[in-house]
C-alpha cells in the first residue's frame, strides 16, 4: 500500500522533496499557504554547493538544467574597508562550479516543473497519533489525514509544535534589505563596485553587503547589532525615514559605499532569528521536519542547501527503501541532526565574526573559507 504523504511549504526544501518523490512515481501533496507562485517576491539569490544543493538537484534529475540557468561568475567576492579600500577581490576560475548562484525565483520555477502544488492551503496545526494517521488542520476549517507530514514551512513552522516546543530566538543582529534595479545602466559606478558577484564592507558591529541577482538586479543588506525594538520611534513604512536612519548608522563610511543605501527603492526589516544549534526532538510517528523548520540558522549560505539535500534524501529513502515508514523517518532524522548541528555551529560562529566589534574578524573568516 502506498503511503499518503504531504509536505507543508513550497520553498526549496519542500519542492525538492516533492520533485524527487515525483521522479520516483510517488504522489505527494504540496500544501502552500501562498495563493500562487508569484503571490510575494521570491527573494534574492542562492549559491548552491556542489555537495549539498547541487547534489539534491542531481537526485531530482535537474542538475543540467540548473547549470544552464546558474551564474558561476556570481561566486566573485570583493571585501572593502569602511573607508572604501579594497581588502580582497576574489574571482572564480572560468570552470569553477563549486557554488554558482541562481535567483530564488528561477530555482523555484525549475523545481515546480510538473508538480501540482495546492496553493492557498494555510495549515494551522498538525495532530499526529490519531487512529487514521496525521491530521492536518487548515485555516478554512477543513482537515485532511496523511500517513506522513513533512514540515518544510520555515522559521515559524506550523508543523514544528507537533514535534518540538522550541521556538526561534533573536540573534541580536538585524538585517534591513533594499534593492537596486537595472544597476548597469542606472548606476554604473555601483555596478563596478559590486562586480560580478558580491561586495561586502565591514565595520564595528555592522556590515553592508550588496549581491548581484540576474537581470541587473542587486540586493543590498545593512546588518547591525541592535535590540529587537531598535525601530520603536521609526516608521518602517517611511522609506526616507529608514534611509536617513541607516545613513546615520553608517555615518563616516566611504561615499561610494553609502550610495548603495541612497539609491535603495524600499526597505524590508529582517531581524535574524535562529533555533538552538543542536535542536532535536523525540521522534513522533507520522511527522518530521526539514530545513529552517528543523534547524533555522544564520543566513550564511547553508540553509537552503541543507533543506534541499534533506528533502532529496528523505524522498529517495521513502521511494526506494524497505517500506517501513517510521524507521525510514527515524534514520533520516538522525542523519539530519548530525549534519545540521555542524552547520549550525559554523554559521552561528560565523555571524558573530561577520558582525563583530572587530572588523578584522570578518576578513579572517573570509580567508579561512575562501579557496585560494
Amino acid at each position: 500500500m502506498r503511503h499518503r504523504i504531504a509536505v507543508v511549504g513550497s520553498g526549496p526544501g519542500g519542492l525538492t522533496f516533492a520533485r524527487v518523490l515525483h521522479r520516483h512515481g510517488h504522489p505527494v501533496a504540496v500544501l502552500e499557504r501562498d495563493t500562487g507562485p508569484d503571490a510575494r517576491p521570491p527573494g534574492g539569490t542562492l549559491d548552491l554547493h556542489e555537495g549539498l544543493g547541487q547534489r539534491a538537484l542531481d537526485k531530482a534529475g535537474l542538475l543540467a538544467e540548473f547549470q544552464a540557468l546558474s551564474r558561476p561568475e556570481g561566486q566573485a567576492m570583493r571585501i572593502l574597508d569602511a573607508d572604501g579600500t579594497v581588502l580582497r577581490d576574489w574571482r572564480p576560475r572560468p570552470d569553477d562550479r563549486a557554488n554558482p548562484e541562481i535567483d530564488r525565483g528561477q530555482l523555484r520555477d525549475l523545481l515546480l516543473g510538473p508538480l501540482d502544488v495546492q496553493w492557498g492551503r494555510d495549515v494551522t496545526r498538525v495532530v499526529p497519533g490519531t487512529r487514521d494517521g496525521v491530521v492536518v488542520h487548515f485555516a478554512d476549517g477543513r482537515q485532511e489525514t496523511f500517513n506522513l507530514v513533512v514540515g518544510a514551512d520555515g522559521a515559524w513552522s506550523r508543523v514544528r509544535p507537533a514535534l518540538s516546543s522550541v521556538t526561534p530566538h533573536y540573534t541580536g543582529v538585524t538585517s534591513v534589505e533594499t534593492a537596486l534595479s537595472d544597476v548597469d545602466t542606472r548606476h554604473p559606478d555601483l555596478a563596478r563596485l559590486i562586480g560580478d558577484g558580491s561586495v561586502a564592507v565591514y565595520g564595528v558591529n555592522r556590515a553592508l553587503v550588496a549581491q548581484r541577482n540576474s537581470g541587473g538586479h542587486v540586493k543590498v543588506y545593512a546588518q547591525f547589532r541592535a535590540p529587537l525594538d531598535w525601530h520603536t520611534n521609526l516608521d518602517l513604512a517611511d522609506v526616507e525615514a529608514v534611509r536617513s536612519s541607516l545613513l546615520a548608522l553608517f555615518d563616516g563610511w566611504a561615499a561610494p559605499v553609502l550610495e548603495l543605501l541612497r539609491h535603495g527603492t524600499a526597505f524590508v526589516h529582517r531581524p535574524l532569528y535562529v533555533l538552538p544549534v543542536s535542536h532535536t526532538w523525540t521522534h513522533v510517528a507520522g511527522a518530521t521536519l526539514l530545513g529552517d523548520a528543523a534547524h533555522l540558522m544564520p543566513p550564511l549560505g547553508a540553509g537552503a542547501n541543507l533543506a534541499m539535500l534533506e528533502g532529496a534524501e528523505l524522498a529517495e529513502s521513502l521511494a526506494t527503501g524497505s517500506g517501513d515508514l517510521d524507521e525510514t523517518v527515524r534514520a533520516f532524522e538522525e542523519q539530519m541532526w548530525a549534519r545540521a548541528g555542524r552547520w549550525a555551529g559554523f554559521t552561528t560562529a560565523g555571524l558573530e565574526r561577520l558582525v563583530s566589534p572587530d572588523p578584522t574578524e570578518a576578513l579572517a573568516l573570509f580567508d579561512e573559507v575562501q579557496p585560494s
